[in-house]
């Protein structure tokens, strides 16, 4: 009985210390890759954030299959064949583990082929929308303009819209009165444009040779009955996709403005109530 008492302190002991060893492995690799990114600028923002979440989820589960592997095999008599016998995959899949291993195959391959990084707007499965805070090997973690944090499973995202790939089209519709003269509205449109690319161009995209690729433009007139309201005039801008929700924000403050400078009405609509006899 003291024999067994020994044996389990002694066991107890060097997995605590197992335990810590890890946990402080753990950190200082963390910390380094975290001082490595900051002194360093040969990548972008985004991709070194979407890297070290990376990281960091493989470090926790490493460690932590590591830590489970270790304390079985102090009370498992011959753990080391029986691994070597089985073979880690049977392992992992006697644990009843194929949504874990999909979840973590499905994360490897937003990292791979580029879908999305950490800081990006994403809307997942046309359903949740939010700004992506953490990318691990088995969830994605997003956060929601409400505050709310969503933790959604890799194998369960079907579909990606990212708003912060490259580029983004700024695309502001107005639909005005019948009324109005569209020469009018053309003119006030262009004058809108003007200050636009005057106050926001900056924002806008160049190509390789520092040249506006699409500045802001009326597209033209997108529809001549829009909701049976009026006429639908579209404007569009080609921006940094860092600067897309500002740009577009003020935009439509300024084509507001000068609609109602040029008192230009905008449609409204009508109902149309009949009265029986």
């Amino acid at each position: 009985m003291e024999q067994i008492k020994a044996i389990l302190s002694i066991n107890i002991v060097q997995i605590i210390i197992a335990a810590i060893v890890l946990w402080i492995s753990v950190a200082i690799i963390n910390k380094s890759l975290s001082k490595f990114f900051l002194r360093t600028d040969f990548i972008e923002e985004r991709k070194e954030k979407t890297i070290e979440s990376l990281v960091r989820s493989l470090l926790k589960y490493t460690a932590t299959i590591c830590f489970i592997l270790f304390v079985i095999s102090k009370y498992v008599d011959n753990f080391e064949s029986i691994l070597a016998g089985a073979g880690i995959a049977g392992i992992v899949i006697g644990f009843g583990a194929q949504s874990l291993i999909k979840d973590i195959l499905a994360g490897l391959f937003l990292i791979y082929e580029k879908q999305l990084h950490q800081g990006d707007f994403v809307t997942i499965n046309n359903t949740f929308n939010g700004t992506v805070e953490e990318i691990g090997l088995r969830s994605l973690k997003v956060r929601e303009w409400s505050g709310k944090l969503l933790t959604i499973s890799n194998g369960e995202i079907k579909q990606i819209q990212n708003y912060n790939i490259d580029r983004m089209r700024v695309i502001e519709r107005v639909v005005v009165r019948y009324q109005e003269d569209p020469k009018k509205v053309w003119d006030a449109l262009e004058k809108a444009c003007n200050l636009l690319n005057e106050q926001f161009g900056h924002c806008l995209k160049v190509d390789e040779e520092n040249c506006l690729i699409e500045p802001f433009t009326i597209y033209g007139i997108t529809s001549l009955n829009a909701g049976f309201h009026g006429y639908e005039y579209t404007i569009t801008g080609l921006v940094d996709d860092k600067e897309y929700w500002n740009t577009a924000r003020e935009a439509r403050k300024i084509i507001a403005q000068v609609l109602f400078d040029e008192k230009i009405g905008l449609a409204e609509e009508q109902i149309s109530v009949k009265h029986s006899q």
